[in-house]
């Protein structure tokens, strides 16, 4: 599995560095976001790990805009911004989100966690009406139409159509997408639902069972 590391502190650069490489990463570091985008433009990544404010500008603003033109590589921010809007943007952006100081331990089971994430299951396509989900290419789909998705918009929409038509929890689409260090009064599954529910137009598909989760197809009773 391989990570790139952004950050422009050294000493923290050459720390993580270490550690991932000693739990069998390959690594390749960057100190600001215009060689990280040089190493993305060449390399294949499995996670990609940026310190939030660099050199060059905030890191997320940077996956954001990967994001909107179909980035998908999971994405760890590193930050001292602790407050919830912070958390909620990084979250919504990228796939996890350390608060420093950490302990490197938790970084490498994080990484970890995240290039597992990244795997692409076998190729299957899902459809539901004129609603189609490519799971082996990463494509979706929708009266014809390909729909730009966020990996994370994606994987949500994925496990809605294959429940068939039954309402996905809260918590199942939280572990699916984040992890167990989702905050549970966090309402980041609540902004993603509402730019996928932009995404996908009208007429409305994707509806709340409140107090339950989600469903993809027609409210029953």
């Amino acid at each position: 599995m391989r990570v790139l590391v952004t950050e422009d502190d050294e000493d923290l650069r050459v720390a993580v560095e270490a550690a991932l490489r000693g739990a069998g990463f390959a690594v390749d570091t960057a100190d600001d976001l215009p060689q990280a985008d040089e190493a993305l433009a060449v390399n294949c990544y499995d996670c990609a790990v940026f310190d939030r404010m660099l050199p060059a500008g905030d890191a997320l603003r940077y996956v954001k805009t990967r994001r909107q033109s179909g980035w998908g590589v999971p994405v760890l921010f590193l930050t001292a911004r602790d407050a919830v809007h912070d958390r909620i943007d990084g979250l919504t952006w990228g796939d996890d989100y350390l608060v420093k100081p950490f302990a490197v331990v938790e970084l490498v089971v994080r990484v970890r966690s995240l290039c597992r994430r990244g795997d692409l299951p076998a190729s299957s396509v899902l459809r539901w009406q004129d609603l189609e989900v490519d799971t082996g290419g990463h494509e979706a789909r929708r009266g014809g139409t390909p729909l730009r998705l966020t990996r994370k918009e994606f994987v949500v929409l994925e496990r809605l159509l294959a429940a068939e038509g039954n309402t996905v929890g809260r918590a199942e689409l939280i572990a699916a997408v984040w992890d167990e260090f989702v905050p549970p009064a966090s309402n980041v599954l609540d902004v993603l639902i509402a730019q996928l529910r932009r995404k996908l137009g009208p007429p409305p598909v994707l509806h709340t069972v409140r107090g339950v989760g989600y469903l993809l197809g027609e409210p029953r009773g």
